[in-house]
């Protein structure tokens, strides 16, 4: 009760101050490897690791309370040169779950798998058709980290690297995997890097219907490729207002940019992968982020950003 009040004045005396933006829990799963994706449906969270063997589900206090095996490997974390990638994970128009490996190495990572959540049903996609199209749409090192459903349709994040400085969105249709050969592509470069050194990838994406909002989690890593991981830097958030009269654009900036840091010190040395929104308000976004660092463990945020601020 003690702490519960403690936190109710802190929240209570920022707003009044006029500063929304709150990181209100961090949680960390030193169990779990490597965490890529979240997403948030039927009051689960359902959260992804790049080399995890399983897809972990948490209720809504972040704890795990179940998962769905997904390799039957031995160890928790798969080997980096074989394992898929798993960077996103998206809830498709008939509320299955769709992971996406992502595409920097073929062929392990040119995959995606189909979960049923209710009957834990699993099917195994091969992308190589439809990376491959990708790649002939102009984007030369692949590396697919962030996937959201968007109206009717798809929508892929491309991650770049000071190798390669170049984020970009692609968009597809609701159910591509089924005619990878004809599924529409189309792209958007998002971001200006005009600084190699300071390069910040695009980490993962989630979209609001309710207010028309692009988010992004967006981090800078001391990498040159699609392939290796390098030394952690900052982690932000990339918003982009009134998203769907810009998908027609060549190229779109963020309309407000957090740096994560600025909000709370904890953030530090957080390579934050993906986000999900767990509730939305006329001013304020209740977030829930996922970061690996790593290290083979994979960290929880709980934060309440305010719209337009």
């Amino acid at each position: 009760m003690i702490r519960l009040c403690i936190l109710i004045y802190i929240l209570v005396f920022s707003a009044s101050c006029g500063n929304k933006n709150i990181l209100i829990e961090v949680k960390k799963n030193p169990s779990y490897p490597s965490a890529s994706g979240i997403q948030y449906l039927n009051d689960h969270f359902y959260m992804i690791g790049d080399d995890a063997k399983k897809l972990l589900i948490l209720d809504t206090s972040l704890n795990a309370s179940d998962s769905i095996t997904i390799y039957p490997f031995s160890e928790e974390r798969i080997p980096k040169s074989t394992k898929s990638d798993l960077e996103s994970i998206t809830i498709t128009k008939n509320n299955q779950l769709i992971l996406f490996g992502s595409g920097s190495e073929s062929p392990y990572r040119n995959i995606a798998w189909l979960i049923d959540p209710k009957s834990r049903q699993k099917q195994f996609i091969h992308l190589d058709t439809f990376y491959q199209r990708i790649k002939l749409n102009g984007i030369e090192a692949l590396n697919i980290e962030g996937s959201c459903s968007f109206e009717n349709k798809i929508l892929l994040s491309n991650r770049g690297s000071k190798g390669y400085p170049k984020n970009t969105l692609i968009f597809t249709d609701n159910n591509f995997w089924h005619n990878q050969s004809v599924a529409n592509i189309s792209t958007i470069t998002i971001g200006i890097n005009e600084d190699s050194a300071t390069f910040k990838g695009i980490s993962g994406l989630t979209y609001s219907q309710k207010s028309d909002r692009l988010i992004m989690t967006v981090s800078t890593e001391k990498t040159y490729n699609s392939f290796d991981d390098g030394a952690i830097g900052k982690s932000y958030i990339w918003i982009i207002n009134n998203f769907s009269s810009k998908i027609k654009w060549k190229a779109i900036n963020p309309d407000k940019i957090i740096d994560l840091e600025n909000i709370d010190k904890r953030f530090i040395g957080q390579k934050i992968e993906s986000a999900c929104i767990l509730k939305e308000t006329r001013k304020l976004l209740h977030l829930v982020l996922v970061a690996d660092n790593d290290d083979g463990s994979s960290t929880l945020f709980r934060l309440v950003i305010e719209k337009n601020r």
